[in-house]
């Protein structure tokens, strides 16, 4: 992917993928002999748990799909005060990240019914949701893997609102 893009959000198109249009670019990757890695989550607040969880996700393909929960669906399954940033600047931060080749996002509060249209050969998950996550079903009856990060001690979206809350009140 050419680096020289005239402005951000000419960038940002190359890496956006419409949820409508995913199934189609998969194929197409999957056509061309490339194997599909995923990761989905809020990032919200991205921190450096979050990019040591991406750079590994990076690495177990080769090509890396980042999906993002919709603002709707973390307000379902974190908290009606979440997420602190907009779904809008999500995507162009996890973007801007060189080791991210796409960008999509979903609805649901349960990323099953995105897995089950991208089909990816590896799916990556936090330690936290284990290799029995609810997502390796789906994966593996698709002939793919899950893959577990090991996560960073005291590194979390909760744990730095937290430190944010004591420090400013």
């Amino acid at each position: 992917m050419s680096r020289s893009p005239k402005n951000f959000e000419e960038f940002f198109a190359r890496k956006w993928i419409e949820p409508s249009k995913l199934e189609e670019m998969v194929e197409s990757l999957k056509k061309a002999g490339k194997t599909v890695a995923t990761l989905n989550g809020s990032f919200d607040l991205l921190h450096a748990g979050h990019l040591h969880m991406i750079y590994e996700a990076s690495l177990q393909a080769d090509v890396l799909i980042l999906a993002l929960n919709s603002d709707s669906s973390i307000k379902k399954y974190k908290s009606p005060l979440r997420p602190i940033v907009p779904l809008e600047f999500r995507l162009r931060m996890i973007a801007a990240l060189d080791f991210v080749d796409y960008v999509t996002s979903f609805e649901e509060t349960d990323p099953r019914l995105l897995l089950s249209k991208i089909k990816p050969d590896v799916h990556v998950n936090g330690a936290e949701y284990g290799a029995n996550c609810i997502e390796a079903d789906v994966v593996k009856s698709h002939g793919g893997r899950v893959h577990i990060v090991e996560l960073i001690p005291g590194l979390s979206t909760s744990t730095l609102i937290k430190k944010i809350v004591e420090t400013c009140g």
